[in-house]
């Protein structure tokens, strides 16, 4: 009886986790269209999960982070040789899907759970970006991957990285549009943003359980 009591402490039995990391972003668009290294920002962001079975789960996320570019670092020349910078505050809504590559968790050993495993990650929101006293709402799309490692049974170790593509051209500001003279539209557009994090989660709500012991 000890020993099974043990096995079902060790069990993937919680279905929540409440989590929040830190790193650097990155900025692709009108003012550096070469490395997302060139101006690197600050990111911080929070996470709810849905942790469906060992391999998927559902994600909310909320962030913030900071961007900035300098087009006197591009190698492309401007009409009339202009050069612009901006720095900009975006916040960032959105909800995922995750796939992990191995079966994550710890105990269960029938299903050879791993404390390690990467993953894959892909979703939609919504950013507010806000630069130069002027605000502006775009849809997103995020694409990502990490990878997870469980210290404790509860205690969830990640690091992700992900790239997001803005359905509008003000995500570094309202005066960056257009610099070349090539006309973009909501499909066809130049703002990405990327981030690099580390961070931690928690896990609670105890799943309902039921313990089939046979003599």
């Amino acid at each position: 009886m000890a020993a099974s009591l043990h096995g079902r402490a060790q069990e993937n039995i919680y279905k929540f986790d409440i989590g929040a990391s830190l790193g650097m972003s990155g900025y692709l668009g009108d003012a550096n269209t070469s490395s997302l290294l060139k101006h690197p920002g600050f990111v911080g962001e929070g996470s709810f999960r849905y942790i469906a079975n060992a391999r998927w789960a559902i994600r909310a996320t909320l962030g913030m982070l900071t961007l900035s570019g300098n087009t006197e670092d591009m190698t492309n020349v401007n009409p009339g040789g202009a050069h612009y910078s901006f720095s900009s505050t975006v916040y960032d809504l959105g909800g995922r899907v995750e796939f992990n590559f191995l079966p994550y968790g710890i105990g269960e050993t029938y299903k050879k759970l791993s404390r390690i495993s990467p993953y894959l990650t892909v979703g939609a929101g919504a950013c507010l970006s806000s630069s130069g006293g002027e605000t502006a709402v775009a849809p997103t799309l995020v694409m990502g991957a990490g990878v997870k490692f469980k210290l404790k049974p509860r205690l969830n170790l990640m690091a992700e990285f992900t790239m997001t593509k803005a359905f509008g051209d003000k995500v570094d500001g309202p005066y960056l549009n257009d610099l070349t003279g090539i006309k973009t539209n909501f499909f066809k557009n130049t703002d990405w943003y990327s981030r690099l994090t580390v961070g931690f989660s928690y896990e609670f709500g105890e799943r309902c359980t039921t313990c089939h012991y046979v003599d």
